[in-house]
């Protein structure tokens, strides 16, 4: 288990008018960010936004030019041997000894971190049972696949059991079975109460799996939230429907906007698809526009191939709060 979490204890991470530059490229502009003890916290960014090197500097590898930063109420430049004892971290690439077995290198991090040999093979043994890796612990790193190499990493990070587990982009490059695997391993942690910082270029695991949202971009967090509240403001919930026919999905656009009296502008239609969408009613919501926009192409006649809620994603918050070309 972590470390216990009281109502008196510092945030996890504290960070105040964070700035780096690397010669005339100014990385962080001034980022500020908290993030709550037993909470899982995503941090996104299109690439060069700076969360690497915000990451590296919570993990006491960088030194900020400008600016303070507590991590579990210790500060990362005049305390970085403490941060390092109570944190885990995971980067983009496992950090392995190709030549040594699963079990080698989980031991060789625990004795690093101050375990002696007992305990440190205890522990080993523990983590691969908790990541599938049991029957491979013998076995050198180099035989294993990018998925086992991925949760071994992840189970050296905690081989201390951290307060706080950090996480730059622990899924880049896995397929889809091997991400499942280690979210579930990241989700148990997470019921036990670890704190998490993550990095990811996937935004559906952020809206599935983060309490909290934090978009950083050109240096600076430009925006915080759950992604409930990041998606609610792209608008609400609209309509996508696809027309049986086509060919009559433009004339059957303008007759569905002047049937719920909205612009001809909140009914787009896409011709070669035969799709529709619908913006949500002024003063009602998804369902009440599902339901109007239904008998509306009932009442007209018109076959419908499929109809349902269109929620916004946070992709689509993503890229509007960022600017990113889609």
């Amino acid at each position: 288990m972590t470390d216990s979490i009281t109502a008196g204890d510092p945030q996890a991470i504290e960070a105040t008018g964070v700035r780096k530059a690397f010669g005339e490229v100014a990385a962080l502009t001034g980022v500020d960010l908290t993030v709550r003890p037993g909470t899982l916290a995503a941090l996104l960014g299109p690439n060069g936004a700076g969360k690497t090197t915000l990451v590296r500097i919570i993990a006491t590898l960088t030194r900020p030019d400008a600016g303070r930063v507590k991590v579990l109420g210790l500060d990362v430049v005049a305390q970085p041997a403490q941060v390092r004892a109570r944190i885990g971290l995971t980067g983009q690439y496992a950090g392995l000894d190709e030549a040594l077995s699963g079990r080698d290198n989980l031991v060789l991090i625990g004795r690093l971190a101050g375990l002696r040999r007992g305990p440190a093979r205890d522990r080993a043994a523990e983590l691969a049972g908790l990541f599938g890796l049991t029957e491979a612990i013998g076995r050198p790193a180099r035989t294993y696949s990018g998925g086992m190499r991925r949760r071994l990493d992840l189970a050296a990070s905690l081989m201390t059991r951290p307060a706080l587990l950090v996480l730059d982009e622990p899924t880049t490059g896995l397929d889809p079975g091997s991400r499942q695997q280690l979210w579930a391993v990241l989700s148990a942690l997470r019921a036990e109460g670890t704190t998490m910082l993550l990095t990811t270029q996937y935004l559906e695991e952020a809206d599935r799996f983060a309490d909290i949202v934090h978009v950083l971009n050109r240096g600076q967090i430009i925006a915080s939230g759950t992604a409930g509240e990041l998606k609610a403001r792209m608008g609400e919930a609209g309509v996508e429907g696809r027309l049986a026919e086509p060919a009559t999905t433009a004339v059957v656009a303008r007759a569905l906007a002047e049937r719920l009296g909205v612009p001809p502008a909140a009914v787009q239609a896409e011709d070669g698809a035969g799709r529709l969408t619908v913006t949500a009613l002024p003063g009602g919501g998804g369902l009440e526009t599902l339901l109007a926009a239904a008998a509306a192409l009932r009442a007209d006649g018109v076959a419908v191939a499929d109809l349902s809620l269109r929620q916004p994603s946070l992709d689509e918050a993503f890229l509007a709060l960022t600017g990113v070309s889609g």
